[in-house]
């Protein structure tokens, strides 16, 4: 009767875990798909997701949610978006991209090369000035501008040159694109063509909109886990907003980017609501991630609970991956709860080792850090699904579940044990 009695709680146990990844593989690709727009800001993208997760966390049994509204200014492309180099259309997302900041454009364009071998700053702008090259596109290699900053931030600009705009040329064969630095719009458009684009066009026909979204509110999802003590709490993070559109028909599903670190913390929300904690639990999905940390820093800068009351907070950004090694980062005070992180870990070898960096502002976890909280930022990075983030092949297919498991047992080990 005993035996049989541990087989059938050992039977609960792996049914109770097949449900956790069934629900974080649904979630994953609910996120991930044509519906929210790759959860950007153009469609009302990210907001439409932020409302999911909402009702996702109440179906997870949590004590409280509340959404925390704050504003950004935001540059996106949800329009016309057409490039054709000598008479062939290219791709959006896969053969060319555009900078976050860029504007729009539309016309055909002659192309002026920029000799990279015998470069010469003065003829450079001096052959621009010429007639025949006036408002023509320049080209070049990416790496190649690091070198000359200053020429290239004339080029961008207005005042500084007579070009239309910049094309940089990338060997890598992926294309990514970014949200960052998209709180302006600069003089003019900069876009990004993949290795294919060909060493002698002569000009190209461009037709992209932009649409600049001014004081466009987003918010963050905040659930609550009652513990049996109020004085203190933990703290899980996840960035629910991603990449958006890239015209009206391309978008950026973001599955391992970062679905599988949202999905991640409801489940371990809907865990934690099944199985009441010592101390308060938060979690929060945050928007604004891809748009310099916008809603992670408004958190920390209004919390509805005091930082310093925060024992530790684990900030999950990019676990959809493959990698047996964990990348992580950790701050200052947070370095005392990594040495049993590490023994957790060796332990019971959820992963070969957890892969330390130096704390960076990357994600989530940073404006934490900068204030004091002792946190770690988990990422599985250098996978087979990492090549692809942030690019459009960043889907679910591509991305993978063998690293939800580990992060979760690792996480809710260290809370048992901290």
């Amino acid at each position: 009767m005993k035996r049989i009695l541990i087989i059938l709680l050992a039977f609960f146990a792996v049914q109770l875990q097949a449900q956790d990844l069934t629900h974080y593989k649904q979630i994953v690709k609910e996120l991930s798909s044509s519906k929210y727009k790759g959860r950007g800001y153009a469609y009302d993208g990210a907001n439409k997701a932020g409302k999911f997760i909402e009702k996702e966390f109440v179906k997870a049994g949590v004590d409280e949610v509340i959404c925390q509204p704050f504003k950004l200014d935001i540059n996106t492309f949800p329009g016309k978006m057409s490039f054709s180099v000598d008479g062939k259309k290219l791709t959006p997302g896969v053969d060319f991209t555009l900078r976050e900041f860029s504007p729009g454009v539309k016309g055909t364009f002659k192309l002026y090369h920029i000799d990279t071998k015998n470069y010469d700053s003065e003829k450079l702008f001096a052959d621009l000035a010429r007639p025949e090259n006036h408002n023509s596109f320049v080209v070049c290699d990416f790496w190649f501008s690091y070198k000359h900053t200053a020429d290239f931030q004339r080029l961008q600009s207005k005042d500084g040159s007579t070009n239309a705009g910049i094309i940089f040329t990338w060997t890598d064969p992926i294309l990514k694109f970014y949200k960052a630095y998209g709180e302006k719009v600069i003089d003019k458009p900069v876009l990004w063509a993949a290795a294919s684009f060909p060493a002698d066009a002569k000009s190209v026909t461009l037709d992209i909109e932009n649409e600049f979204l001014k004081d466009y509110e987003c918010f963050n999802v905040i659930a609550k886990v009652e513990g049996k003590c109020h004085d203190a709490c933990y703290v899980f993070t996840a960035h629910y907003d991603h990449l958006g559109v890239l015209g009206k028909k391309t978008y950026y599903p973001g599955a391992h980017d970062n679905a599988s670190g949202t999905a991640a913390i409801i489940t371990l929300a809907a865990h934690y609501a099944e199985n009441q904690p010592e101390y308060d639990i938060y979690f929060i999905a945050f928007s604004g991630e891809d748009a310099y940390l916008r809603g992670s820093e408004w958190y920390a800068t209004h919390p509805i609970v005091p930082l310093e009351q925060i024992k530790y907070l684990f900030n999950l950004d990019m676990i959809g991956d493959n990698n047996p090694v964990q990348y992580c980062e950790v701050s200052d005070p947070g370095m005392d709860g990594f040495k049993l992180m590490e023994d957790i870990n060796t332990a019971n070898g959820y992963f070969k080792s957890l892969n330390r960096a130096e704390l960076a502002g990357n994600s989530d976890h940073y404006p934490f850090a900068q204030r004091g909280v002792p946190c770690i930022f988990l990422e599985n990075e250098g996978g087979d699904a990492f090549k692809y983030y942030h690019t459009v092949f960043d889907t679910w297919k591509t991305s993978y579940t063998d690293s939800y498991a580990p992060t979760f047992k690792l996480v809710t080990d260290f809370i048992e044990k901290y």
